[in-house]
């Protein structure tokens, strides 16, 4: 667990990034590259990336490089994910380009009691060869080829995102807010608790909270591991926007019949949608949507909200982990510091 300790100025700096963050999304989109986690929603673009791979040489080396420095599991790197106020690519790889040398030494020292690096780790930074440009150079590749195909939906996910923890914020304030991050976070004032890997405390200490919704982001938040650098919080979106479910290939309408399934996939593709929204994506008579709807509600697949004069759904993470047919998380072991994306 993760354990966020608030002061009242705190309280009063948190902000919700807008934007995806190019970084954050590239180091979780290499560890959803290689685990099994989000068969519905990653398995497509996972087998894409992976075609891709095969006829593009200079991709695979780049990604290898990525891949070193980022496990699926356990501690990362702080420098890999620099603060951007614009969070564009360019200018996070200038910053990444930027790290100082000391900086360097101590992270990537703390990465190799966890996993052995190859020696072209302990050139960069150093002064008189081309320090880090290979490296920069590799995310940038990286990240065409990551982040490229699904682009698109996750700046819609995280458009999504915002609007609705913003309508929170205004319809309740900051503590509505952080009790919508539920359940993948607490309040417990003056605390935050995060559902975490590991055991830890963070003391903002007035410095304030950027929350990042992420797309690649997987089940459970994370942060950066140093304590002394801006705190942010990078936590998974609630709905995923799906171009596709094909609900024979993982049994969801066997299971809760074949309109209610449509009903359940149709709110997570669109997000927070209405009865009659739904209704007439789905082909039915509103009263048979508003039941359906309910029914899903009952079960915890759907959560409901007033909007004005409509009600609009939303999927919870119950009910994305039911689509996804997720085969659930993997165990860390060995070494279990810092942040797992």
């Amino acid at each position: 667990m993760l354990r966020i300790h608030f002061t009242t100025h705190d309280l009063q700096n948190i902000r919700i990034s807008r934007r995806p963050d190019p970084l954050w999304e590239l180091v979780c989109a290499a560890c959803r590259l290689v685990t099994r986690q989000g068969p519905l929603e990653f398995g497509a673009w996972r087998r894409d990336v992976r075609e891709r791979l095969a006829t593009d040489p200079m991709a695979g080396r780049a990604l290898h490089t990525l891949q070193t420095l980022v496990p699926p599991f356990g501690y990362i790197p702080d420098f890999l994910t620099p603060s951007v106020l614009e969070g564009e690519l360019p200018a996070a790889l200038e910053e990444i380009q930027a790290t100082p040398p000391g900086r360097l030494r101590h992270e990537l020292g703390r990465l190799a009691t966890a996993r052995p690096l190859p020696a072209w780790t302990t050139t960069l930074g150093r002064p008189g060869d081309r320090g880090m440009r290979p490296l920069v150079k590799a995310l940038d590749i990286s990240a065409r080829t990551l982040l490229e195909p699904r682009w698109a939906h996750a700046r819609r996910a995280i458009r999504d995102e915002v609007d609705v923890r913003s309508r929170v914020l205004l319809d309740g304030g900051v503590l509505a807010l952080l009790e919508s991050l539920r359940p993948l976070a607490r309040w417990r004032a003056p605390v935050l608790e995060v559902d975490y890997p590991t055991h830890r405390d963070l003391h903002l200490e007035g410095r304030g909270l950027l929350l990042i919704p992420s797309y690649f982001c997987w089940r459970r938040p994370t942060a950066l591991a140093d304590p002394a650098l801006g705190p942010v919080l990078v936590y998974p979106v609630t709905a995923r926007p799906l171009d596709s479910i094909t609900l024979n290939d993982n049994g969801l309408d066997r299971l809760l019949g074949r309109t209610r399934a449509l009903v359940l996939a149709e709110v997570a593709r669109g997000g927070p949608r209405t009865t009659s929204e739904v209704a007439t994506a789905v082909g039915i008579a509103l009263p048979s949507a508003s039941y359906q709807l309910g029914v899903l509600r009952d079960g915890g697949l759907l959560a409901s909200r007033r909007d004005g004069q409509y009600v609009r759904h939303s999927v919870t993470l119950m009910g994305y982990r039911l689509l996804d047919g997720d085969e659930g998380d993997l165990q860390l072991t060995g070494q279990t510091v810092g942040r797992t994306p």
